[in-house]
């Protein structure tokens, strides 16, 4: 067994995809004036899952709208475009995003760190 197929062992850091990434951060959180409500779609270039049209009025499918776009944004104008200050600090606490995206924003933006912190 090589030293990758042992339990509890991953690959080593700095070596997987995730870890080389560059993932996009806006400088300010009030430079983000997405949509907040109705039905959006996004374009093929943030989700190409197939489920690319999401109601904004359903809590569940806001929050998968921006766990996307945090993910897959590739440049600024993506977050501009499709996120909202405001909203991302309340959401911020409950969203499903790689550690890397996670740290990078918090790094950046201290109120997403506290945000999370007052919530656990």
């Amino acid at each position: 067994m090589d030293e990758f197929s042992r339990a509890g062992r991953g690959a080593p850091s700095g070596s997987r995809y995730a870890d080389q990434r560059p993932y996009v951060v806006s400088d300010h959180l009030d430079d983000l004036h997405g949509p907040v409500s109705g039905q959006i779609t996004l374009s093929k270039s943030l989700d190409w899952s197939g489920r690319a049209r999401y109601d904004l009025t359903n809590p569940r499918r806001l929050a998968s709208m921006y766990e996307t776009v945090l993910r897959e944004a590739t440049t600024v104008d993506d977050l501009i475009q499709w996120l909202d200050g405001p909203t991302l600090v309340r959401l911020w606490p409950t969203l499903v995003l790689p550690p890397q995206v996670r740290q990078a924003w918090e790094s950046k933006h201290q109120v997403l760190a506290h945000a999370r912190q007052a919530a656990a």
